[in-house]
C-alpha cells in the first residue's frame, strides 16, 4: 500500500473554454470526471492515504471530494508546482517512497499504479510510467526520455512521460526553492542512475486540451470492444 498525490492545482489554461467556471480535474470524459477516474485508479490500486492539491477554483475540488476520504493540500496564494506541490503535502502522504498522478489523462489497459508498484524496486529512486510517442494519443510535441536496456532513463528520447509514478520524496529537501517542478528532482536521480522506466501496454491520451475528449472517449470506447 503506498501514499498516492493527484495534482490537481492547474489553471486549466489549454483546456479554455470548459475551463472558465470549472477546474481542469472536474472536466468530464465519458460522463466521469478526470478526478474520479485518477481517484478509481488509485483506490483500485490499494492506494492510502491519498492526497489532492488544489488551487484554480479548488473550492470545486473540495465540495466535489466532501465525504471522502481524500486530504486536501490547499495551495491558494501561489501555484507550487509538482515539485513544490509534493513537498507540501508530503505531511499527508507520511514517510517513505510516494506515487503520483496526473488527472489530466485517460488509460486503457492494465491499472498504471498497480503496475508500477509490482515493478518498484530498492534500488529505484523515481520509476515513470511511460508510453512510446508514437501511441502517445493527443500529446503534442517530442518526447521526453530514453530508456536503456536495464530500464535506466535519460533526457531526449521517444518516450513519454504518461504522469504516473514512484518516486522517493526525500531529496526534495535539497531544493531551496518553493515552486519547482519534478523535473529538477528527475535530473538528480537520472544523474544518479537511479530513475526508471515502465512502458504502459495499454492505451494512454493525453486530456489536455477540449479536442482530445473526443479522442479519448474513442479510445475508451475501443477498448471495450
Amino acid at each position: 500500500m503506498r501514499p498516492l498525490m493527484i495534482f490537481a492545482a492547474g489553471l486549466g489554461t489549454r483546456m479554455r473554454p470548459l475551463t472558465n467556471d470549472r477546474p481542469k480535474p472536474l472536466v468530464q470524459v465519458a460522463g466521469q470526471t478526470l478526478l474520479d477516474r485518477a481517484l478509481d485508479l488509485g483506490r483500485a490500486a490499494g492506494c492510502a492515504p491519498i492526497a489532492v492539491n488544489t488551487h484554480y477554483l479548488g473550492h470545486q475540488i473540495r465540495d466535489h471530494l466532501a465525504g471522502q476520504d481524500v486530504a486536501i493540500s490547499d495551495e491558494p496564494q501561489v501555484i507550487l508546482d509538482t515539485g513544490g506541490g509534493l513537498r507540501q503535502a508530503l505531511p499527508l502522504l507520511g514517510p517513505g517512497p510516494v506515487m503520483t498522478l496526473n488527472p489530466d489523462v485517460v488509460w486503457t489497459g492494465p491499472n498504471p499504479l498497480a503496475a508500477l508498484q509490482d515493478a518498484w524496486r530498492d534500488d529505484m529512486d523515481a520509476l515513470l510510467a511511460l508510453v512510446p510517442l508514437s501511441r502517445a494519443v493527443a500529446r503534442l510535441g517530442t518526447g521526453d526520455f530514453a530508456m536503456d536496456a536495464q530500464g535506466r532513463i535519460s533526457r531526449q528520447g521517444d518516450y513519454v512521460y504518461a504522469g504516473a509514478q514512484i518516486i522517493r520524496p526525500e531529496l526534495l529537501a535539497d531544493i531551496p526553492d518553493q515552486v519547482f517542478s519534478l523535473n529538477r528532482l528527475w535530473d538528480l536521480m537520472i544523474a544518479r542512475g537511479r530513475a526508471f522506466g515502465m512502458v504502459h501496454p495499454g492505451g494512454w491520451c493525453d486530456v489536455g486540451r477540449p479536442e482530445a475528449i473526443e479522442l479519448a472517449q474513442g479510445m475508451l470506447a475501443d477498448a471495450r470492444v
